[in-house]
C-alpha cells in the first residue's frame, strides 16, 4: 500500500482547472484558494492549466499554464459565449483530471469537456442563495442560477470537495449530490506569506496605526452575510467600558456607505476606520498589528479562510458559529466562538477577551496549530488524491 501512495505522489499528472480571475488582480477567498491550489499542484511537478476571465495574457515567468477565455467587462451572455468558443480553440491534448470551481464559467463548456477524464467540483458556496440573501438577483435570475446553471453542472461532475462539513450538509441537503461524492478538505494558507515576523508595534507603525490603543481587525466584503453591522453594534455597547477599543475594517461592498453611516450613528468615528482595498502585501501585517481578528458572518461561510490567515500570522480569531469557521477553531480555541450571531453575543465575547477574563492562545500556539493543519503544501496533496482518485 505504501509502495502504491509513493508512486501516486511521484508520478506527475496533467491537471486543468476551470477558475474566475486571477487573484493578484482581483482579490478574494476563492481567488486566492485556486491561486494557491494550481501553484501548489505545479509545485509537485504537475503540469497545471487554468483557463478563467481575465488572466494576463502576456507570457509570465509561472509554473502553470494560463489560458484566458474572456473579458470580465463583456456583457454576460458575450462573456460565456466567448468561455465556449476560446475554450474549444485552445484544447491539446488530455488531461488526466479537471477541476472546475465556479458553476457560472463551467456551464458553457460540460459539453465539450475531454471525454474519460473525471471532473471533480469544488463547491465554494451556494451561488443562488447567497444571491437571493443579498436581494441583487430577481426571483426569475435566482431560478436561473439554482435550476439551470448549477444543478446542471453539478450533475455532470463526478466527485465534489468542499472545504467545511457545513458546505458539504448544504451541497447534499440543497442539490442532492450524494455523501459518497463529497470529499471535506479545509482551505490552506500559504504559511511563507502569513507569518508573525513582525510586533504588534512595528506592524502598527508601518500601517500608520495607534498604538494607544485595543485594536481589532476583520477583513470581510461589506455584504449582509459577513456580519459587520453587528459587529459596529457589539463595539458600541463595550465602549463606555472599553473607550479605546478601535476597528479596522478592510474590504469593499455594496453595503460600505450604510455601515460608515451606520457607525457615525453610534458614535463611532473615532472607533472604527474603513480601510476600504487593502493591498494582499499589506495583510499580514494588518492581522499582526491587531490584538483579536474578528469573524462576524452571518450565514454561508464555507470555510473562512482569513481564519487561517490570521493565525498563520499569530493572531487569535473570534468568530460566530456560522459555516466552516467553528470547524477551525474547535479543536483550537473553542472559547473563541459565539453562542450566537447577534450583536450581544459578539459584545458579550468581546468584553471578556479585551478585560482578561478569558484566556487567549498564544501567537506561538496560533502559528503552530496552521503550520500543523492547514499549510497548502499538505492540502494540495489532500486536493491532488482526490482529483487523481481512481486515474
Amino acid at each position: 500500500m505504501e509502495d502504491k501512495k509513493e508512486k501516486f505522489n511521484s508520478v506527475s499528472a496533467s491537471i486543468l482547472t476551470l477558475g474566475i480571475g486571477w487573484f493578484p488582480k482581483t482579490p478574494g477567498g476563492l481567488e486566492r484558494y485556486i491561486y494557491e491550489l494550481t501553484h501548489s499542484l505545479a509545485a509537485n511537478q504537475d503540469q497545471v492549466e487554468l483557463c478563467g476571465v481575465g488572466l494576463p495574457e502576456v507570457k509570465l515567468n509561472l509554473p502553470i499554464k494560463l489560458t484566458n477565455l474572456a473579458s470580465p467587462d463583456s456583457a454576460i451572455w458575450q462573456r460565456l459565449w466567448s468561455i465556449r468558443t476560446n475554450f474549444q480553440k485552445t484544447r491539446v491534448g488530455k488531461p488526466d483530471a479537471i477541476n472546475l470551481h465556479f458553476a457560472l464559467y463551467s456551464f458553457p463548456i460540460l459539453d465539450i469537456l475531454p471525454k474519460g477524464v473525471p471532473i471533480t467540483f469544488n463547491f465554494h458556496g451556494p451561488w443562488a442563495s447567497e444571491s437571493k440573501q443579498e436581494m441583487i438577483d430577481n426571483k426569475w435570475s435566482i431560478f436561473l442560477k439554482r435550476q439551470l446553471i448549477e444543478k446542471t453542472t453539478y450533475n455532470s461532475c463526478d466527485r465534489f470537495i468542499v472545504l467545511s462539513k457545513a458546505f458539504g450538509k448544504i451541497l447534499h441537503q440543497d442539490y442532492q449530490v450524494p455523501w459518497s461524492k463529497i470529499h471535506v478538505i479545509p482551505g490552506g494558507v500559504n504559511i511563507n506569506w502569513f507569518q508573525p515576523n513582525l510586533s504588534s508595534q512595528e506592524a502598527r507603525q508601518q500601517l500608520n496605526w495607534p498604538d494607544n490603543r485595543r485594536i481589532l481587525f476583520t477583513s470581510r466584503r461589506l455584504v449582509h452575510r459577513t456580519g459587520v453591522d453587528k459587529l459596529l453594534q457589539a463595539l458600541a455597547s463595550i465602549k463606555p467600558k472599553i473607550p479605546d477599543i478601535w476597528l479596522a475594517v478592510a474590504g469593499r461592498g455594496h453595503m460600505q456607505a450604510t455601515l460608515e453611516q451606520q457607525a457615525r450613528d453610534l458614535g463611532l468615528e473615532n472607533n472604527v476606520k474603513f480601510l476600504g482595498f487593502l493591498p494582499d502585501e499589506q495583510l499580514p501585517i494588518a492581522y499582526q498589528a491587531a490584538e483579536l481578528t474578528i469573524m462576524p458572518s452571518q450565514s454561508f461561510e464555507g470555510f473562512g479562510l482569513a481564519v487561517v490567515e490570521s493565525l498563520a500570522c499569530g493572531t487569535p480569531v473570534l468568530c460566530t458559529p456560522i459555516g466552516g469557521m467553528p470547524e477551525i477553531l474547535l479543536p483550537f480555541s473553542p472559547e473563541l466562538i459565539t453562542n450566537s450571531t447577534e450583536a450581544s453575543a459578539i459584545a458579550e465575547k468581546l468584553e471578556q477577551v479585551l478585560l482578561g477574563n478569558l484566556q487567549i492562545p498564544s501567537r506561538q500556539a496560533c502559528r503552530q496549530y496552521t503550520i500543523t493543519n492547514f499549510d497548502w503544501n499538505k492540502i494540495a496533496q489532500k486536493v491532488r488524491h482526490v482529483l487523481l482518485k481512481d486515474v
